[in-house]
């Protein structure tokens, strides 16, 4: 499926950028104007995109296609495209919204657009770029082998009893983690070394720069299983058959397969002084779309209950705070959202400058 050309007498119908009071924005127009455009190609790294799609193109009678893509070659199919001149990609949720914050947009390769109608019940901190949906991550344990969470304090996690045993993604691999080492250094230090204290009854001592990052370092130090991908993390915790505990740090759409695959997931609570980070995913219209009112549309049907359904399963929580989990979701997260560290934009372009700074701190202290 590809574009056939700008279509002459188009006319966008909102700013891409905001700016469009609620009570002049008009629905009906945007759906209007988008059946007049060329289809439009929708790219999100997770397979519910399609149905997402699918669901998008009965609604309203178009011809939308979702891809599933890595946030990395989303990322480089974006910047490639807008050098050239040949727009391909009109809509891009990526999950990697400090790339976003510090490549994309200071670039100009991409646009930020708001729906005028649900920007009040969307989270003011979600709207510059505006996270679409945020996919928590937190610590799981097996519910065969132990009775309970067996973690109470994330500095547990740097101690001899779980060398080697605690899976995670390669922080060299997948950014989120990078991101949520950074944040933690500049948002809760303070809470990194009173659990410290609480831990072991006396203060931190480290020449290292900060709480943070003497976590980070004993745990790089203590061994953990790193993987490509939670799936795989997941399977260390708790696929079936399991005889030697781990703990890992999944997102919450992996607890599917303790029905799926016959997992024994368990979400843990109350450790001090948090379970997890949360991920979110950035909505982004590619500048130079040849479907831009489509663009819009398809952002705001996301932005809806109807429109994120497929990923809310997923334990994936939108932005729009209207919006909340199925009672089923499989992980149980929707009761301790407040024990996740959430992602802040607000320090994003240093989340995204430091990056590097994080691999080769991750890269000296890892030990096998």
């Amino acid at each position: 499926m590809r574009k056939y050309g700008l279509l002459a007498g188009v006319a966008l119908v909102l700013g891409m950028a905001g700016g469009t009071l609620a009570e002049d924005f008009n629905l009906d127009a945007l759906i209007e104007a988008a059946k007049k455009e060329p289809p439009l190609s929708v790219y999100d790294s997770t397979g519910k995109i399609v149905d997402m799609v699918e669901a998008f193109n009965a609604k309203y009678g178009l011809k939308a296609e979702g891809s599933k893509s890595k946030a990395t070659a989303q990322l480089e199919t974006i910047i490639r495209e807008s050098q050239s001149g040949n727009i391909q990609t009109d809509v891009s949720f990526i999950s990697d919204p400090s790339a976003v914050v510090g490549q994309l947009m200071p670039a100009g390769f991409v646009e930020n657009w708001v729906p005028p109608d649900l920007a009040k019940d969307i989270s003011p901190e979600a709207h510059n770029p505006l996270l679409v949906v945020s996919s928590p991550n937190f610590l799981a344990y097996n519910t065969k082998l132990y009775d309970k969470c067996p973690i109470t304090n994330i500095w547990q996690l740097t101690e001899a009893e779980w060398k080697g045993k605690v899976a995670m993604q390669d922080p060299l691999g997948k950014p989120s983690y990078t991101d949520w080492f950074n944040q933690m250094r500049s948002r809760i230090d303070d809470k990194i070394a009173a659990a410290y204290e609480k831990q072991y009854g006396k203060k931190l001592e480290s020449d290292l720069g900060s709480a943070t990052e003497a976590f980070v370092a004993a745990l790089a130090a203590n061994g953990p299983l790193l993987t490509d991908s939670d799936s795989a993390a997941a399977e260390a915790v708790a696929a079936p058959g399991q005889s030697e505990p781990f703990v890992g740090l999944v997102a919450s759409a992996k607890f599917r397969d303790n029905a799926g695959k016959g997992f024994s997931l368990g979400l843990c609570t109350g450790v001090d002084p948090i379970i997890g980070f949360s991920n979110p995913t950035v909505g982004v219209i590619v500048k130079g779309s040849d479907s831009p009112n489509t663009a819009k549309l398809f952002v705001h049907y996301a932005m809806t209950a109807e429109g994120i359904a497929p990923q809310a399963e997923d334990g994936k929580l939108s932005s729009n705070r209207t919006v909340g989990l199925p009672d089923d979701e499989p992980s149980g997260i929707g009761k301790h959202l407040d024990a996740l560290l959430n992602y802040d934009p607000a320090t994003g372009r240093e989340d995204w400058d430091s990056r590097q700074d994080w691999q080769d701190f991750w890269r000296v202290h890892y030990k096998r």
